[in-house]
């Protein structure tokens, strides 16, 4: 078979149309059954994909959810000198994009391209980083023994459609170059430790972004061909498609897509920080916002990212993932340079809470972007690779939260035990707590274990550690019960004056919202 030299012209059959009323042309292309590059462009375009990662997190970092609405253009957001070495000196945890991949990409390394579901759990629920939302859920359920993808599970995982794996598949991605099927194959385990559904699906789409991105410079044709790897009849894919209609209709003024994301797709449901708040942490919807960084920037490294951050929310991890994925079209060599001043600085030194730089990473990403390609068909030449390439094909659907509506959020804010039966009609709940957590020089072991009582019955013991590290994030969950009249209450078995535990709100699901009554 021909092989295809990577290029603008040589890279698939180019068709150039317009429509007759005058709207910009749009490139298309088709992937060639086999692309060839040098190793050296290779390893510039993962290099490209982690560093253009690290500086769109870096140019967010200031504005994370600092705005539940779009920041207008006239709003500053700086790029002074030495912003990266300043963050590694200052804020090292913003870099929870690079060094969470880092965690799997060294199991990768130590264990192959086989490692195990339970090496990954390990590593992931032992590691010394504080976590959130899915990732923290997930851990305390590994660390109870409800592991992968069990862990992941909506009915376990409150906050199973939130962003977390999304922003951590982009090692999928980049050792899978031109091979996005391969890619999803990389984040099916992993991100089910985590995430299910539409959660699940934000990493494959990133994924599945990425690694076209090695074969292809045209971003609309990425973004449009990666999304065949989400199944038509998700929610997911339909918001994706929404974005792409919604920019071909707006090409100038992703602001007016914001407007109509945020309309119908805005609306939090499973998270209890998301729902009925300003937090959306929905994977959904910070995915749209990646998405329309890469087509409002129209590659262009500065309005990428800058959109992408623009849109708010989670507004260092969109344009994280929208620089890592053009990084990878660019090449490292390709960002610009003004874009690029602080990497050197920091590219020995380890990120937090690994014994891994920069550079280490680049060297691992290739090493296992030369496996994949040899697993997968492909030929590793002296000073060049042969991809066999692959067009995206749909994952298994999944959805969470099916048939649940968050309908009404009720503030408690008592004492555990003033709270007496918390009565609720509906199908599911959700009780969000407050108890504080050990400081790290006052580690007392404490672990609190809550009687949890429904319709008059013992239902479940919750433990609730006193370490952050270890902490459940949700007081008690519970999904799929009749859509009745219920009643819960709770009891501390063994209560600690330094760890009071306050019951701060409930959130009720039905199986649809509720009509508004204006009356």
């Amino acid at each position: 078979m021909k092989t295809h030299r990577l290029s603008i012209v040589s890279l698939a059959a180019l068709a150039i149309f317009a429509c007759a009323c005058g709207e910009k042309a749009v490139k298309t292309a088709s992937i060639p059954a086999e692309v060839t590059m040098s190793k050296e462009k290779l390893m510039d375009k993962i290099k490209g994909g982690w560093a253009g990662q690290m500086i769109g997190c870096t140019y967010g970092g200031p504005t994370e959810f600092v705005y539940s609405t779009f920041m207008n253009d006239n709003l500053p957001i700086e790029w002074p000198e030495h912003r990266i070495q300043w963050y590694y000196d200052h804020i090292p945890g913003l870099y929870d994009d690079i060094y969470m991949d880092l965690t799997f990409v060294d199991v990768f390394e130590k264990e192959g391209l086989d490692a195990p579901i339970e090496s990954f759990a390990k590593a992931f629920s032992t590691a010394g980083y504080p976590l959130w939302h899915a990732n923290q859920a997930a851990r305390n359920n590994i660390q109870n023994g409800i592991m992968p993808p069990e862990s992941g599970f909506w009915k376990n995982n409150p906050h199973a459609d939130d962003i977390d794996f999304q922003i951590e598949a982009d090692y999928a991605g980049i050792m899978a170059p031109g091979m996005p099927n391969a890619a999803a194959h990389f984040t099916d385990e992993i991100g089910h430790m985590m995430n299910y559904g539409d959660g699940w699906y934000g990493g494959v789409y990133v994924a599945a972004m990425y690694s076209l991105a090695f074969i292809s410079d045209d971003v609309n044709f990425i973004v449009t061909e990666a999304l065949k790897a989400i199944p038509k009849e998700s929610k997911y894919y339909q918001c994706m498609a929404d974005v792409i209609e919604w920019y071909k209709q707006y090409p100038d003024n992703w602001e007016l897509t914001w407007a109509r994301v945020e309309r119908k797709w805005g609306f939090d449901i499973g998270c209890s920080e998301g729902a009925f708040g300003t937090t959306n942490i929905d994977a959904l919807i910070n995915s749209a916002y990646i998405i329309m960084g890469l087509l409002y920037g129209q590659g262009d490294f500065y309005k990428t990212i800058d959109v992408s951050t623009r849109c708010g929310k989670d507004s260092d991890c969109n344009p994280a993932s929208s620089g890592g994925i053009l990084g990878v079209i660019l090449g490292y060599d390709g960002i610009p340079d003004y874009w690029k001043k602080g990497m050197a600085e920091v590219e020995d030194r380890n990120l937090a809470y690994t014994d891994i730089s920069m550079n280490k990473t680049y060297q691992m990403s290739f090493n296992q972007a030369l496996k994949v390609i040899e697993r997968y068909d492909g030929k590793i030449g002296d000073n060049d690779v042969t991809i066999k390439t692959q067009t995206p094909e749909a994952v298994r659907l999944e959805q969470a939260f099916e048939g649940h509506w968050p309908i009404k959020r009720r503030e408690i804010r008592k004492p555990i035990n003033e709270t007496g039966e918390q009565e609720f009609t509906g199908k599911g709940v959700v009780f969000t707590y407050l108890m504080p957590m050990d400081k790290k020089d006052a580690q007392t072991g404490y672990v609190a274990e809550v009687e949890v009582y429904l319709d008059g019955a013992l239902d479940q013991v919750v433990k609730l550690p006193a370490s952050n590290n270890s902490r459940r994030l949700d007081l008690y969950f519970k999904y799929d019960l009749p859509l009745a009249a219920h009643k819960v209450s709770f009891k501390v078995k063994n209560p600690d004056k330094v760890h009071p535990i306050e019951v701060r709100s409930m959130i009720i699901y039905s199986e649809k919202p509720e009509p508004i009554n204006h009356q």
